[in-house]
């Protein structure tokens, strides 16, 4: 079975920097896109960042500048390096890929099951 697994969350200093990874495992054929998404409770979920599987980029503005995805296509990986963080990214991250399994002609969408990213001002 597909699964995403995020880590690298925690409590950091405004200021900081924290480095978020997410794994892909199980049966897989082959991932597109892989995106970071972020969520504070009351809000709509925000698009952080993605990469295409050919390594294109694109970032929300709140970030640009301070974060950078990139991805480990050998290891089924996508990063998000975060840098000056401040406390308006304090929020849920939540990994999401479109990954064709082995044995099917078809994609599907998944999601990890998040991880928390505190920032103490």
């Amino acid at each position: 079975q597909v699964q995403l697994v995020e880590s690298g969350g925690g409590l950091v200093q405004a200021g900081g920097s924290l480095r978020l990874s997410c794994a892909a495992s199980g049966r897989i054929s082959s991932i597109g896109v892989m995106t970071w998404y972020r969520q504070v409770p009351g809000k709509q979920r925000e698009l952080v960042s993605m990469i295409s599987s050919n390594g294109n980029t694109n970032y929300a503005s709140s970030v640009k500048g301070r974060f950078t995805i990139s991805r480990d296509n050998a290891k089924n990986t996508v990063y998000l390096q975060m840098n000056h963080l401040n406390a308006e990214d304090t929020a849920v991250y939540l990994c999401y890929a479109v990954i064709r399994p082995v044995g099917t002609e078809n994609s599907y969408n998944y999601w990890g099951q998040g991880t928390q990213v505190t920032v103490s001002s």
